[in-house]
């Protein structure tokens, strides 16, 4: 926040000229003395207040995970004297023993990991460099609390017990894999967090609380956005959602590569998340809906062979991460952001002590911090109050590059509109479909949004065929390979012969159709070919 002093300038302004007066030698050296004094505290409180701007409570934060029970152990207390010092401690899981029991990876319990691992100890060592911590609860391996926990006071106790021994106000629930599909746990674990950020809230305490979960490129899964909706229904104040921008699998298409499904992934799980609240009941605006998203990448190579996530997309990533505003930058994890020695052949193979890529010690971290100047407590305090919702006005043709997008008007793939300010592109022939239709997943719409209408863009021109081009298609007419029709102003091609198919049914079943749209390089050669012939 910037603070601007308009009362000093104004008082300046008022002072009344008086007749110059001498001053004797001892009134200027106590004028010196007590200016002496008051600069030193004016520069004191000034060096305070630029400390404030650059830390401050509004700031998006970065902090590594930090694999507790991995070997070889990672000194993530020596990086107070780094600076990269927040962590997010992993993982708490229910002990193999007792479900209700809070335990580092099943394998140690809170109290052998302060003898075992000495935890504690190395905590407040961070602590006292000035580092921060929030714990993360869940993970891939093993059993979250909540699936196996299932009376309800002993799971709030077990929350409550970590929360409460490491002193944190920042919890991270990595849901992921068997957990997240688990409806009942789901509702179990929202109660309970519920409960404890109540407790805490009412008791002049901060909880922050993180939904942690896998995406796509696609954004968030139906599991995914279910465990959201129900935290919301429960009355969690969220943090903001992290999505783990990593090991995407078959969810990547043809030519996208890490960086590409990474920035998508987040543009999409933060327009679900906008729905996800409205749902709520709650509206939050485009820059507050960023400040609740969090990104982790997996540094370095992923679980699948041919997905890397090199130095280069970490800076791009970083780039899209602070022009976009989201609140929160982690990796997975500090553990692995190091070249692998000379030992380790198998790079592709991941490893939990090295990234697999060439690198220097430390190089993502220092990568994906840049411009996240916050830290995990300052960050803890936020409460989520729901924005003034906006009054649409209706698009102006004149100041829209694209046509206005019309309920009775077909489009082609390809196609971009606009619509309440954005910016759309069709991903397959639509009619009727609403472009900003509150769909949670991607694939229910044929609109892919583009971005916001900027200040001073215009109309493009958008090339049209001429009525008469070709004739209007007709369900009595028979059409022979090659034909070309125009169907609601689109022109099609037919693949084959055929009578009383009509051109819509291309879009539903584009392999059994007999008709085909032109593309648009298709249509630019029609009219280049008219132009020439006048």
């Amino acid at each position: 926040m910037k603070i601007k002093n308009k009362k000093i300038k104004k008082s300046i302004e008022k002072q009344v000229i008086v007749p110059e007066r001498r001053l004797s030698f001892w009134r200027v050296l106590l004028f010196l003395l007590i200016w002496g004094v008051i600069g030193y505290g004016g520069f004191l409180g000034y060096q305070w207040w630029k400390s404030t701007q650059v830390v401050g409570a509004d700031n998006p934060w970065f902090a590594a995970y930090v694999d507790v029970t991995a070997t070889p152990e990672y000194a993530f207390q020596n990086m107070g004297s780094t600076a990269q010092k927040d962590a997010i401690l992993s993982f708490i899981v229910s002990s193999p023993t007792s479900a209700c029991t809070p335990s580092w990876g099943g394998d140690y319990t809170l109290n052998q990991a302060g003898t075992n691992l000495n935890l504690d100890n190395r905590i407040a060592r961070l602590q006292q460099q000035g580092g921060s911590i929030a714990i993360s609860f869940g993970g891939q391996a093993n059993q979250e609390l909540a699936v196996g926990c299932t009376n309800p006071t002993d799971l709030l106790n077990a929350y409550s017990s970590v929360v409460s021994r490491y002193n944190i106000n920042t919890i991270d629930l990595d849901i992921e894999g068997s957990d997240l599909s688990n409806s009942q746990a789901t509702v179990r674990r929202a109660d309970a967090i519920a409960k404890l950020q109540e407790e805490r809230r009412k008791a002049g305490k901060k909880l922050a609380v993180w939904l942690t979960l896998p995406v796509t490129p696609q954004g968030l899964t139906s599991d995914g956005t279910n465990e959201v909706s129900t935290f919301l229904s429960k009355g969690v104040d969220l943090s903001g959602v992290n999505v783990m921008t990593m090991d995407y699998g078959s969810s990547m298409t043809k030519g996208e590569n890490m960086l590409s499904a990474s920035e998508s992934a987040l543009v999409q799980t933060q327009r679900q998340l906008g729905i996800l609240y409205q749902r709520a009941g709650i509206y939050l605006n485009n820059a507050t809906l960023w400040r609740k998203i969090g990104a982790t990448p997996m540094i370095g190579q992923n679980n699948f062979t041919n997905e890397v996530f090199t130095t280069s997309d970490a800076t791009m990533l970083n780039s899209f991460a602070v022009s976009h505003g989201i609140g929160r930058m982690s990796m997975w994890s500090a553990n692995r952001d190091l070249q692998c020695g000379s030992n380790y052949v198998y790079t592709q193979v991941v490893s939990t002590s090295c990234s697999g890529v060439s690198q220097s010690s430390g190089e993502y971290a220092n990568i994906l911090s840049q411009n996240f100047d916050g830290t995990i407590t300052l960050s803890a305090g936020f409460v989520t109050v729901a924005d003034k919702k906006p009054i649409i006005t209706p698009d102006n043709p004149a100041t829209s590059p694209y046509q206005i997008w019309s309920p009775t008007s077909s489009y082609l793939e390809g196609t971009k509109v606009v619509w309440h300010h954005n910016i759309y592109e069709a991903k397959w022939w639509t009619q009727g479909n609403v472009p900003d239709d509150p769909v949670l997943q991607s694939w229910q719409t044929p609109w892919e949004l583009i971005g916001p209408v900027l200040p001073g863009e215009k109309p493009i021109p958008q090339p049209t065929l001429p009525a008469g081009t070709y004739p209007n298609w007709t369900g009595t007419a028979v059409y022979n390979t090659g034909d070309r029709v125009l169907f609601n102003g689109v022109p099609y091609q037919a693949k084959w012969w055929n009578q009383g198919d009509s051109p819509a049914a291309a879009a539903s079943n584009p392999d059994g159709s007999p008709w085909v749209p032109l593309t648009q390089a298709q249509v630019n050669a029609v009219i280049s070919s008219l132009n020439s012939s006048k």
